[in-house]
């Protein structure tokens, strides 16, 4: 999240604007223009929060897709190539498994 939580141009305007206030506007102005950004804080803070439970979604959903494929792939595994080809699948599932946590 590279952009600012404040424009500096707002900033700048605020800054503006408390010059030309009278002294007992001066507080509403400065608690409004944090208001602002408290806003913005929580709002970020929101979209960070879905975006880590997207993430964990997926690494949930990689998991219990690797671990529905793993019984059908072990079984023929062992069937057809045996020992090598049950490390093979042993492999690949954890290949899945760490790729699902990079992503």
């Amino acid at each position: 999240m590279s952009e600012d939580i404040v424009p500096r141009d707002e900033l700048h305007a605020a800054i503006e604007a408390r010059k030309e206030v009278a002294e007992d506007m001066e507080p509403a102005l400065i608690d409004a223009f944090v208001e602002r950004i408290e806003r913005r804080l929580e709002q970020r803070s929101d979209l960070s929060e879905q975006a880590l439970k997207r993430k964990r979604d997926h690494q949930r959903d990689m998991v219990l897709g690797a671990m529905a494929i793993s019984v059908p792939l072990f079984a023929m595994a062992a069937i057809f190539v045996g020992l090598a080809g049950i490390l093979v699948v042993c492999g690949a599932l954890a290949v899945i498994a760490i790729v699902s946590t990079r992503s």
